[in-house]
């Protein structure tokens, strides 16, 4: 004996993968799906003991993939280097599978369309980071750039970088977006002095800014729906 307790080990009617080719994968609590991920307990505790105790630090339930990171998983119970990636990597899958599934919707003319492409990406992170996305003259999403991550003020945000990569990538119109760890989207005054600034820049060169969209948990804030920017 090892010393570990595999899912095999569990009585059939605890079993996720018995469960799942019974019931499909929508039977499965939380718990149960993150064990298949797992696959093995440690020291007499279950996979599903181990996703469980994952799940309930915090009462994030399965935001930790998200919240905890990797170095912090090391230290859990059960969770050793090969398990900490793998859920990580879990975490990632869903937002780019998120992000993926809402990309042909993007539409300049409807920013929530683009708060819900970034969404996923964007609201769980702890830190403010300010993306340029670009867009063609139908208004289709060309590429994004990362700006900065930390803050949003205005002395960091250069025109000169924006208006580079917009001319690199032949844009026609762009829009700033960026989000609010605190999860509430309204703009702050430093919000309101990168988005006047880069708006005169872009008359200037002659590629507008046509909104400026901040993100928060499951909500957002667009300056050209609230007829802040005008296009």
């Amino acid at each position: 004996m090892n010393g570990n307790t595999t899912v095999k080990e569990l009585p059939d009617s605890e079993k996720p993968y018995e469960k799942f080719l019974k019931y499909g994968a929508e039977a499965l609590s939380d718990a149960e799906l993150l064990a298949v991920i797992i696959r093995s307990g440690t020291n007499g505790i279950k996979s599903v003991e181990v996703a469980q105790n994952f799940l309930g630090i915090g009462g994030r339930s399965l935001l930790n993939l998200y919240e905890i990171p990797y170095e912090n998983m090391l230290t859990l119970r059960g969770i050793g280097r090969v398990k900490a990636i793998q859920l990580k990597c879990t975490a990632e899958l869903a937002k780019r599978i998120s992000q993926t599934k809402y990309a042909a919707r993007v539409r300049l003319s409807h920013p929530q369309t683009i708060a819900d492409y970034y969404m996923e990406r964007l609201r769980h992170e702890r830190r403010e980071q300010l993306l340029l996305c670009m867009f063609d003259s139908k208004c289709h999403l060309m590429d994004d750039r990362l700006l900065s991550i930390g803050s949003a003020e205005e002395s960091i945000v250069s025109p000169r970088e924006i208006f580079a990569a917009a001319l690199n990538c032949r844009a026609a119109q762009l829009v700033l977006l960026h989000n609010h760890p605190s999860g509430i989207p309204e703009p702050s005054r430093a919000d309101d002095a990168v988005t006047e600034r880069i708006c005169r820049c872009g008359r200037m060169m002659g590629i507008p800014l046509s909104d400026h969209i901040i993100i928060g948990d499951h909500s957002y804030y667009s300056y050209r729906e609230k007829n802040r920017i005008v296009s």
